[in-house]
């Protein structure tokens, strides 16, 4: 009665996305061997970039920190504008090889291809990837049952940002009451989220980073601050220098962000969520500095999880870059100099080495997120 094995029953798990994803992979070959790599790019329709998530292929990922505007990849924009999947069986061949992401690809040995654009309500919020090193092997046949197992990814995909993105809006809405209290804007939360990503994405070879990490990074740093609902008003809005007392006040929102991160993810039941760590810390640690004068531990160097100390380069950037109720904004080259004079007191050198070389991105952000006067 009880004899047959569901075999993706790890799905009903509480595993990281990523377990879930290989587990898939591994049940999908069963059925169909030639099914090498199955990968995962998330788009950000405010920038309108394509972005490299996640892959079930081990060390096999040749798209490992990519990106790339959905402009310039006119054969994906297609598979969006047609709603509908396409099917390569001859990479070798294939006109629209001429991009990046197509000569990577052919370079890792791939020769057929079956991209599925997913969508959420009927917005379009990713590619799935089915690559083959063999040719010819997508029949009709073949496309059926990969159909079902690609919905079923992209479901399994969605549930998980779903319930990251349906937490991180509530944050940052409850993120905008404070900053109706604080004098901080909406948008910097946009840039220096961005910013982060951008610090990580640089930092990849040295701390051998991985897409899934960067990612999260991005999309948890926006929940760097939410403890300063805890803060009273007249602390918060106070216009002069804070006393002694007053001060040791506003640096419990560290900790105090903490808890609440910890209440949200029990209250979402989000400990199976890959990374969730990464959010706790960003939220704890982001005032710690490298010199161990930080708060709320005061910790130092590497004791400092890298979520925080590039959370805190981003942080520190677009506070001296931005206009404020009691500041004009900096320039670049005077926020360039004193995140130098930072380094390696406050700052880690090699999150602000990272903004500093990518500068042009940073100023593209920049440019991109401008105040309003409504922030």
């Amino acid at each position: 009665m009880y004899h047959h094995e569901d075999n993706l029953d790890v799905l009903n798990s509480k595993l990281p996305l990523k377990d879930k994803l290989v587990s898939a992979h591994k049940t999908i070959k069963d059925k169909f061997p030639f099914i090498a790599r199955i990968a995962i790019t998330i788009y950000d329709p405010e920038t309108r970039v394509l972005k490299t998530f996640m892959h079930s292929s081990g060390e096999d990922n040749p798209l490992e920190n990519y990106q790339a505007l959905l402009d310039n990849a006119p054969s994906l924009k297609e598979i969006i504008d047609k709603g509908r999947p396409r099917v390569v069986n001859n990479l070798v061949t294939f006109e629209g090889g001429n991009n990046t992401h197509s000569k990577r690809l052919g370079r890792q040995g791939y020769l057929a291809s079956y991209t599925m654009p997913m969508f959420d309500s009927g917005e379009f919020f990713g590619f799935l990837f089915f690559n083959s090193y063999e040719k010819d092997v997508f029949s009709e046949k073949v496309l059926r049952d990969l159909d079902v197992f690609g919905h079923l990814i992209s479901l399994m995909i969605l549930s998980e940002l779903s319930i990251i993105r349906m937490m991180s809006a509530a944050v940052k809405t409850t993120s905008q009451i404070v900053h109706v209290r604080d004098p901080e804007t909406g948008s910097h939360l946009d840039r220096m989220s961005r910013y982060s990503r951008v610090i990580a994405k640089a930092l990849t070879k040295k701390y051998e980073l991985n897409d899934e990490y960067i990612e999260y990074v991005y999309m948890f740093a926006p929940l760097h601050d939410i403890g300063k609902i805890a803060i009273p008003d007249d602390i918060l809005l106070k216009p002069g220098k804070l006393d002694e007392q007053e001060t040791a006040i506003m640096q419990t929102h560290s900790s105090k962000g903490r808890e609440i991160i910890d209440e949200m993810i029990k209250n979402f039941d989000l400990d199976g969520v890959d990374n969730i760590n990464i959010l706790r810390n960003i939220a704890e640690c982001h005032h710690e500095a490298v010199n161990g004068s930080g708060y709320p531990a005061g910790i130092s160097e590497d004791e400092i999880p890298l979520e925080a100390r590039i959370v805190a380069v981003s942080d520190v950037f677009d506070a001296l870059t931005s206009k404020r109720s009691y500041k004009n904004a900096w320039s670049n080259e005077d926020a360039i100099a004193m995140l130098e004079k930072m380094a390696g007191e406050t700052l880690d050198v090699d999150c602000v080495n990272a903004l500093i070389e990518c500068r042009k991105d940073i100023e593209s952000i920049q440019m991109q997120f401008k105040e309003d006067q409504y922030g």
